[in-house]
């Protein structure tokens, strides 16, 4: 991996933790597991500038530091597992039907599957099928905030591009 990559990777990880520090201010939003996902444009933009595994180690990372950070080691299992899954979504949708998505349905679709694989965690952690009911409201949240990520992303990119970051595909 070239240095530039690299840097820019660090760089990615600190500003995910930043908006994840500064999502830790915002007030909950009424419905249980329901955040903003603010943190999740770094791991969209390192989808977009590099590889699978780049964008991998931006979510591993963020989400261990986070939790160690901000949160506790239950909220890791949660995270960590809702944004693996929704990775590896944004990363088939992109690599498979590229044409037939932008990145804003591309966010919004690892949105609805970060939430998707956190209510399966819940289920089995908590050993309750009762939180499958929080479902369309955290896909109906899922829509909204993967939207406001999407077209983050999108002007971010925008940005970047001038910087040559992409790698070889």
């Amino acid at each position: 991996m070239k240095t530039k990559q690299l840097t820019f990777i660090a760089v990615l990880i600190t500003f995910a933790l930043i908006l994840s520090y500064i999502e830790t201010f915002i007030p909950v939003i009424a419905i249980p597991g329901a955040k903003l996902g603010l943190a999740n444009v770094a791991t969209l933009m390192a989808l977009y500038l590099f590889d699978f595994k780049s964008a991998f180690f931006v979510v591993f990372l963020r989400t261990s530091l986070a939790a160690f950070m901000f949160t506790n080691l239950t909220t890791l299992i949660y995270s960590l597992s809702g944004g693996l899954v929704s990775l590896l979504v944004m990363y088939l949708l992109l690599r498979i039907w590229k044409n037939h998505f932008s990145i804003i349905g591309i966010s919004i679709a690892g949105a609805v599957f970060h939430n998707l694989a956190q209510v399966a965690v819940a289920v089995f952690v908590l050993g309750t099928t009762g939180v499958l009911s929080l479902i369309p409201y955290l896909i109906a949240i899922a829509i909204l905030t993967g939207t406001a990520i999407g077209i983050s992303a999108k002007y971010l990119l925008k940005y970047t591009a001038r910087l040559h970051l992409n790698s070889t595909k």
